[in-house]
Parts: structure tokens; sequence; C-alpha cells
């Protein structure tokens, strides 16, 4: 990988980690609570979703391995050449799928949360499902920027994902199909 593949790829890996760890502590934050009566009280919670906790996880888990990743790409950085190995054209391939899996996964977790948080906006006659951001405005805002903090950590991970496929397949041959460039 060269010098600047290596810096974009690391900058668009810190870039993911801000973007699902802000959606995360967004999300697992969220609260607010209402008084019905005065000695009863009312609290929306991030648990009340059961797609809430899990978008939590998924972007905590995919930031954690983002970082693994990012320790990768600086040791890469700061040697300034490539890390050569047997392995290479496999390790490669790992990073392409596992960068692909994550990107599929914030975004499956995303959109599972969003249709949820739909629910809560529009409320289900059918369902008996109450509308809750007429009472719990706050809670509804501060979601709704966390799941679009989630669809932009959704972008810079595809971002990510098209450097990693660009560093697996610039090892192959561009006139013969799956072969290995040869060593000059």
């Amino acid at each position: 990988m060269g010098y600047w593949a290596a810096e974009a790829e690391a900058f668009l890996r810190v870039c993911a980690i801000l973007f699902l760890v802000l959606t995360a502590c967004l999300v697992a934050m969220d609260t607010q609570t209402k008084f019905i009566v005065y000695t009863y009280a009312k609290k929306a919670t991030f648990r009340d979703l059961n797609a809430l906790p899990v978008l939590v996880y998924v972007d905590g888990a995919v930031a954690g391995y983002n970082l693994l990743q990012l320790s990768r790409c600086s040791v890469s950085a700061y040697c300034k050449r490539e890390i050569q190995s047997p392995l290479l054209k496999n390790l490669s391939w790992v990073h392409f799928l596992l960068d692909q899996v994550a990107v599929y996964i914030v975004f499956v977790a995303t959109t599972a949360a969003t249709q949820a948080s739909l629910l809560a906006v529009t409320g289900s006659k059918a369902m008996q499902w109450m509308k809750l951001c007429n009472r719990y405005t706050r809670f509804c805002v501060q979601m709704g920027g966390a799941l679009l903090c989630g669809y932009a950590a959704c972008i810079v991970l595809a971002l990510t994902s098209f450097l990693s496929a660009y560093n697996l397949f610039r090892l192959y041959s561009p006139s013969k199909f799956l072969q290995l460039k040869s060593k000059q």
C-alpha cells in the first residue's frame, strides 16, 4: 500500500471510529423523564426499543475493529513502506471481507434502529403503539441526531471498504484473471 493510501485509510478509520463512538454514546446516554402525576415519573431510555441496544453493541464492536485496523495502518504509515509478507494476499482478502461485513452490519443496525424509531414518531393503531415523540421531544431529537451520525459512519466505512478493495485488487495482474502481478 502506498504512503498516501495508508494515510487516507488511517484518516477514514479515525473518522469512522469517531462517528461510531458518537452514535453509541448519543443513543446509550439518551434519556428523558416526564412526570405524569406529581409522584409518578415515566422515563424514556434507549432500552425501550429493542433495536437501540443492538445498535450500541454493533457500533462499539465495529469501532473496536476499526481501532485494531487503525493500529495496522499506523504501523504501515510510520514505516513509510509496505510491509511485505507471504500472506499479504490472504491478509488483504481478510481485511477486505471484514471491512465489507462491518459496513453491512452497521448499516443494518442503523436502519433497524431508524425503523423502530419511526414507530415511536408515528405510532401504530393496529399494534396499539402510541406516539412517544409528542411527549419525549428531546429524546427523539437526540435519537435522530444519533441515527444521522450512524449513517455518516456507514458512508465513511463504505469509503474505507473501497480503499480495502483498492489495496486488494492492486496486487493482481490487470491482464490475467486472478493471477498475482509478477515480481519485478
